[in-house]
Order: structure tokens, then sequence, then C-alpha cells
């Protein structure tokens, strides 16, 4: 092997271990190559054409009042997690917005950054702020964990060697956009589902543990997800074929690291 290979991969090498960085709570390491500050135009300039062709509910409404009134509580949780525990620095990745659409489907999601959506849809199953706390602990846990940019940077890496976010930005727009919504959630690709299934569970315990410390019950958890799969009235895709484990694995999997969670709630 000669010294312009072995630089090489010592460079390579190098590259590798500041991609790698620690997911809060779960201390899982995980490969990144897309910063959030390198996607913030992006997210920023998605989330508002998102907010343009919904139907967003004025400020003025109770729901809006209740989701912005939650989604607080749990970002301050999560800053006072961050600032507790050496990582002070992905405190300034987030800028909150906190939005309601007035639409059927039962979801919500967090961008990089902290750029939230609920959809109507889905608040008769939370029930109250309690159940929405699950909900936003979990959808947040994902910005926090940096899932998306995980995702992308898996995406960019299958589109070639030597590929940067910068370079596909440049060359193909249209791909790095369907790539960002892919990758918090607004869509799917067959061949990412088992990894998303693992962000799904490592989301869920971080959204325990920030529900528990703005003051909310985690113990609910495991209540909303019954509701769900209620709800679904035993419709639900086989898990192999779904983003997000089964909902009986999830209760059992909350209900497990339940007593860490519970640490964390005083209330």
């Amino acid at each position: 092997m000669n010294m312009g290979t072995k630089g090489l991969l010592l460079l390579a090498g190098i590259v590798v271990l500041e991609a790698c960085s620690k997911v809060p709570v779960t201390g899982r390491r995980q490969f990144n190559v897309v910063g959030t500050s390198q996607i913030a135009s992006m997210v920023n300039t998605q989330y508002q054409e998102t907010l343009q062709s919904s139907s967003i509910l004025p400020a003025s409404d109770p729901r809006t009042q209740m989701v912005r009134s939650c989604g607080q509580r749990i970002a301050t949780a999560v800053e006072t997690f961050l600032n507790n525990n050496g990582m002070q620095e992905r405190v300034a990745e987030f800028n909150w917005e906190f939005n309601v659409a007035d639409d059927p489907t039962v979801n919500a999601w967090c961008m990089p950054g902290g750029k939230v959506l609920f959809y109507t849809g889905i608040l008769p199953i939370t029930k109250d702020e309690t159940g929405l706390a699950v909900v936003m602990g979990h959808e947040v846990a994902h910005a926090v964990a940096r899932h998306g940019n995980e995702r992308m940077s898996q995406g960019i890496l299958a589109q070639g060697a030597g590929m940067t976010l910068d370079i596909l930005t440049s060359e193909n727009p249209g791909l790095a956009r369907d790539l960002l919504m892919q990758s918090v959630g607004i869509g799917s690709q067959l061949g990412m589902l088992a990894y998303s299934r693992s962000h799904e569970t490592e989301a869920d315990k971080m959204g325990l543990i920030f529900m528990a410390m703005a003051g909310y019950d985690p113990r609910e958890a495991p209540a909303f997800w019954e509701r769900m799969s209620a709800g679904s009235g035993g419709q639900a895709p086989p898990e192999l074929l779904s983003t997000h484990p089964s909902d009986q694995r999830r209760i059992s999997d909350l209900n497990a690291y339940m007593p860490e969670a519970l640490k964390y709630y005083k209330p």
C-alpha cells in the first residue's frame, strides 16, 4: 500500500470519525454527514410552502393554543436536558415553530430545527394535552436525535461515492427536496423501513423523557397507543411493511422503559 493510498484511507477515517455522534438519551452512535445548519434554508422553505398549501388554524383557535402551549413546554424540557448533559451546541439548532393544519390526516411531524406541524385528524386520539404531549415528545425527539439528518445522509450516500449535500442540491434540487421530505416522515421508501422503525423506537424512549420533564405523566403514553391501535380498526399493515413498530410492540417497549422515564417526572 503506497503512501498516497494510506493518506486517503486516513482522511476517510477522520471524516467518518467526525461524522459520528451520540444520540441524546440513548447514547447510540450515528453516522451523519448532513448538519442542521446545512439544511436550515431548505427546511424553512419547505415548511413555509407546506403552511401556505395547508389550511392552517389561526393563533386564536383553542387547538392551536393547546399545541403551542404543549410544544413550548416540551421545547423547554429538551433544552434543559441538552444543557444539563453537555450538549449545549444542539440547543442552537432549534428555532421552534408550532402550527396546526385543519386536515383529517392522523399525523404530526417535526422537521430538523424544530418546525412542527400537527393535523387536526390526530387530535381526537390524543384527547387532551397529555395525550398531545406523547405525540409532541415523540416528534420533537426525531429532530433532537437528528434522525432526519441521519436518514438524509444515508440517502445522499446512496446517490454515489463522493456526493455531498451541496453537490446534490446544485445538480438535482428536486431529489434533495424529496430526500428531505422522506427523511422527516413525509413520504417513505420500502428500502428505508427497517431503519425508520429503529428511529421510531428511539424517539419513543426520548419522547417519554421529554414529556416527563415537561410535567406530563409518561404513563399516559401506552394509553395513547392503545387508542391509536383501536382507531386503526385492525387495518395496520404487517410490521415488516410499516415504517413504525406494531402498536403492541410499541406499547410493550414503552412500559419496559417507563421506570426510567418516571425518574424525570415531577408533577
